[in-house]
Formats: structure tokens, sequence, C-alpha cells
């Protein structure tokens, strides 16, 4: 059977408190990257502006801009452009949100 001292009990309060605090903490930094997560937009273009897409954090097509140079691509070329476009910025919001999320889980260690 084992003994405790008076000390013990305050020993294990201790620890408790230390860990809540560490939760709390981790907490508020999940909140802080959520937060910034829901921000997160990426944009690819051509070089020409002929084509612009904006993707939000989860790579869905927030907006598409076809400038006066989209006109005179063919239409087959022009839906490769943004299936290609749309592609990058996904590839780009992904990066972000991945940034965004690596103090929090460990990753790049």
């Amino acid at each position: 059977m084992e003994h405790f001292t008076t000390e013990q009990p305050h020993a294990g309060r201790t620890w408790l408190d230390e860990y809540r605090t560490r939760i709390e903490s981790i907490r508020v930094r999940a909140e802080q990257a959520r937060d910034r997560v829901a921000t997160v937009t990426a944009t690819a273009r051509t070089r020409d502006g002929a084509v612009v897409v904006t993707v939000d954090p989860s790579g869905s097509l927030t907006d598409l801009q076809l400038g006066v140079r989209a006109e005179e691509m063919p239409r087959a070329r022009l839906a490769e452009t943004v299936l290609r476009l749309s592609r990058e910025a996904a590839a780009d919001a992904a990066a972000q949100v991945e940034a965004i999320m690596a103090p929090l889980t460990g990753a790049g260690r």
C-alpha cells in the first residue's frame, strides 16, 4: 500500500494545473489557426491576364475572371487553362493551410 505525503497531493495539483494550461494554450492556437485557414485564398493567372482564378482553402473555385485575351483562345484551350490554373491555385491554398497547421500538427519537425 502506498503512503502519500502532504507534498504529493500538491504535486498532483501542480501537474494538473500545468496540464490544463497546456490544453488551453493548444485550444487557443487551434482557434487562431482555424480563423487563419478560413481566410486563405489563392489566385493563379495567365501572364497576359486572359484567365484569373481564385480558390478558397479547400481548393474550390470562388472567382473566375476572363479577360479580353480569353476571347481569342479556342474553347478547348480556354477550358484547359481554367482547369490548370485551378489546380495551381488549389495547390497554393493547400500549401498555405499546411503552413498554418504545421505548428499544431508537428509537421516539419
